[in-house]
């Protein structure tokens, strides 16, 4: 693969250029955070054939900041039982993580700033995936730590199934990424882009393929599992457990309050806009412009690829809202079952098979027809293995011989476990009419006295 610019143009650039990148990616985050909550709300509305938000501004777009304004002027209330330190940085915690992980997002190409030509990108390292990956895995502390130092059950509750839940679909999440690495031989999120530009001609280890340049379309397995892992991974619905109103009041963050529920509330947002400019970057070409718009010499010079990126991420943001507003909440089993019995195990017989073709296709001693052979031959023998697989795990299992009944409605003995009836029969219902039996005035001898 073709890899991009030499990472030597970055960390060349001002301070207050530095400076000024800065600001300006934390209030693109934002801004895109009470957009994104603005977004959501009007397309569940539309949905559920409702109006939405329509009073705050024009089509009710400051509705998002008059509840932010409403969250900072709240009473903020600490439990008694709660750790302080730990309960106050928590939320903080996760907030940072979640901006940290947009520093390597870039946004477009090189453009001139005020005269200095720079990057549209505040930095690039040899392995800037691997830093959105650290980021979101520290995330992971604040909402642990948020439910462990509230001193309650709930939040205690949806701390720890956070934990089970971020780190298993980290795991998938990773898995996915790794075809990437394969393909473009980078980890650099900016020579990843580079790598996804052309006209629908790949070079794959020196062989020529027609094939579509986006990563997404030509690794599709990796770009459906990463999104689904980055679902779960940003807690949101079907597979927001950690939250679960119904089960566990708000979870983690169910004693937090004021500016610290904002925190917790900013950070789920930030991270669904950072896993969706990583999935971008990674799968949907980055900021280059799609087809046929890439057909104009203009689309991916000067700021117009920063429209291209933004609308990438809003497409994506969609398809969480669109989950929310149609899928039904999972059971804790499934969705755990999901992730390491469905997920990872796909993911890896996936990574299987690419390095297997890409390895036939490196091959000097075979022609183009037989290393299209030996591709198409590895893609069945994965599928082979992965149903083979499927097909074990839901064999018939032998039913285990129960112990019998004891005749006193028992099972094992008199002090063992109540047999429940075997004739499934419904006790009466508290709720239904009784029928009065008149009975006979019981004599009390005081009548003869």
């Amino acid at each position: 693969m073709i890899l991009a610019e030499n990472l030597d143009q970055f960390g060349k650039d001002p301070w207050w250029l530095v400076l000024a990148k800065v600001v300006v990616i934390f209030a693109f985050l934002v801004v895109m955070t009470l957009f994104a909550i603005w977004y959501e709300r009007k397309v569940v509305a539309r949905m559920q054939v409702r109006p939405g938000p329509n009073r705050n501004g024009p089509f009710g777009l400051l509705q998002s900041l008059a509840d932010g304004l409403k969250l900072a002027f709240k009473e903020d209330i600490m439990p008694r039982l709660a750790d302080k330190v730990v309960f106050f940085f928590a939320p903080v915690i996760s907030t940072i993580c979640a901006f940290t992980a947009f520093s390597v997002i870039p946004f477009g190409p090189t453009v001139s700033i005020f005269g200095t030509h720079s990057p549209l990108q505040l930095t690039d390292i040899p392995v800037a995936v691997l830093l959105v990956l650290a980021c979101s895995s520290m995330g992971i502390y604040g909402v642990v730590l948020g439910g462990w130092a509230s001193g309650s059950t709930y939040p205690l509750l949806g701390g720890l199934r956070s934990s089970a839940q971020m780190i298993s679909y980290e795991v998938a999440m990773g898995l996915s990424i790794v075809s990437v690495f394969l393909v473009s031989g980078t980890m650099s999120t900016s020579q990843i882009v580079e790598g996804q530009a052309g006209n629908g001609t790949v070079d794959i280890g020196g062989w020529q393929a027609d094939l579509p340049a986006w990563y997404g379309i030509l690794l599709l397995p990796s770009f459906l599992i990463y999104f689904t892992a980055a679902v779960g991974e940003t807690n949101r619905a079907p597979f927001d457990l950690p939250e679960a109103e119904s089960e566990l009041v708000g979870g983690f963050h169910t004693e937090y309050s004021s500016l610290k529920f904002a925190l917790f509330f900013l950070a789920e947002y930030v991270n669904m806009v950072t896993v969706s400019g990583l999935c971008a970057t990674l799968f949907l070409g980055g900021w280059r412009a799609p087809w046929p718009i890439s057909l104009w010499d203009g689309a991916n010079q000067g700021w117009w690829p920063v429209l291209w990126f933004t609308i990438k991420v809003l497409l994506l943001l969609f398809v969480f809202v669109w989950l929310r507003g149609t899928l039904p909440r999972l059971r804790y089993d499934q969705f755990m079952r999901f992730g390491w019995k469905v997920l990872i195990p796909a993911n890896l017989i996936w990574i299987l098979s690419l390095a297997g073709i890409l390895l036939t296709i490196d091959s000097d001693n075979l022609s183009s027809l037989g290393k299209f052979g030996v591709s198409v031959a590895i893609i069945v023998a994965a599928l082979a293995l992965g149903l083979t697989a499927i097909a074990l795990s839901r064999r018939n299992v032998t039913a285990v011989e129960m112990p019998k009944a004891h005749p006193g409605g028992r099972v094992g003995g008199d002090k063992g476990f109540p047999l429940p009836p075997l004739n499934l029969e419904v006790p009466p219902s508290p709720r239904a009419k009784r029928v009065i039996v008149e009975r006979e005035p019981v004599s009390t001898g005081k009548e003869n006295a």
